[in-house]
């Protein structure tokens, strides 16, 4: 004669606690080893982000030095050139390894292996994506880190506590936007030949075609105009006001544009738009591929 078990609620609940969702922390244990392999590759071969530290250094003193001497009142009331260059060259830095961010998957799809995670029963494929999106953030930070620090030694000052976490959201923002279309150009180009010759066209026209360097007030009329056009302006002129003025709000003005005055408020929205749009851009190209 056969009798049915039927479980007690508190052995129920117990199984329950047990189980929890298992999708979500799949997910979360897929991006954690696959973000800890990346930087297990930094750890054995750190020379890429040594050279991220000390390049950004070196622009700091080499251009303060040469322009220590430029006319009184360019770049603003009382303010030296190393102070109105630390901003531009935080969000340089933060661009340049975004911009970089699509190697690594690049490498992996010559070398073979995203192959095998595409076959592996992963939870999410997206995994791969948000764990080279971690990787690089964090690195992104640690060099913000840095040139704040050698900033400050240089006599540029810091903002006060909630400056510097404006800072890192500016930094933040921007990365998520660049890291972002440079995945979607890693899965798009045929090899990293052609993403390096990408990375280098882009880098420089950027950076000239920005405030990062000069006042848009320095420049000609068409360049002012290109120069607003570029969402580096948009995270560069934020950060160089929070330095330069303690008593900043979302309502000031940071930027005089060709067409009218942006606010920090404005600035911020635009490279949150920035963000959406590169989101946009790559998501269907990251469905095929990774489907």
């Amino acid at each position: 004669m056969s009798t049915t078990f039927t479980p007690s609620k508190t052995e129920l609940n117990k199984r329950t606690e047990i189980q929890p969702n298992s999708a979500l922390s799949d997910f979360l244990q897929e991006t954690g080893a696959l973000t800890r392999r990346l930087f297990i590759q930094l750890q054995r071969r750190p020379s890429t982000l040594i050279a991220g530290i000390i390049q950004p250094i070196m622009w700091l003193v080499l251009f303060g030095a040469l322009f220590q001497n430029a006319p009184q009142g360019l770049f603003g009331t009382d303010v030296t050139y190393g102070q109105f260059l630390g901003a531009g060259v935080i969000v340089f830095t933060a661009f340049g390894g975004a911009l970089n961010a699509g190697l690594p998957v690049m490498f992996d799809r010559e070398f073979g292996f995203l192959n095998r995670l595409l076959v592996a029963p992963l939870a999410s494929r997206f995994s791969i994506v948000v764990a080279s999106a971690i990787f690089i953030t964090t690195l992104s930070f640690i060099q913000t880190v840095a040139i704040v620090t050698m900033s400050a030694l240089l006599g540029a000052g810091l903002p006060n506590t909630l400056g510097l976490g404006l800072v890192g959201l500016i930094v933040l923002l921007l990365v998520l936007g660049v890291t972002a279309l440079s995945l979607g150009l890693s899965f798009s180009l045929p090899g990293h030949i052609e993403l390096i010759a990408v990375i280098f066209v882009t880098n420089l026209p950027l950076l000239f075609a920005s405030t990062a360097l000069v006042p848009l007030s320095f420049m000609p009329l068409w360049l002012q105009w290109v120069a607003t056009l570029n969402p580096l302006s948009y995270a560069i002129e934020p950060i160089r006001y929070v330095y330069l003025h303690s008593d900043w709000s979302l309502s000031s003005i940071v930027m005089q544009a060709p067409w009218g005055s942006v606010t920090l408020g404005a600035a911020l929205l635009l490279l949150l738009s920035f963000d959406v749009v590169a989101l946009l851009i790559i998501q269907p190209k990251l469905r095929r591929t990774l489907a």
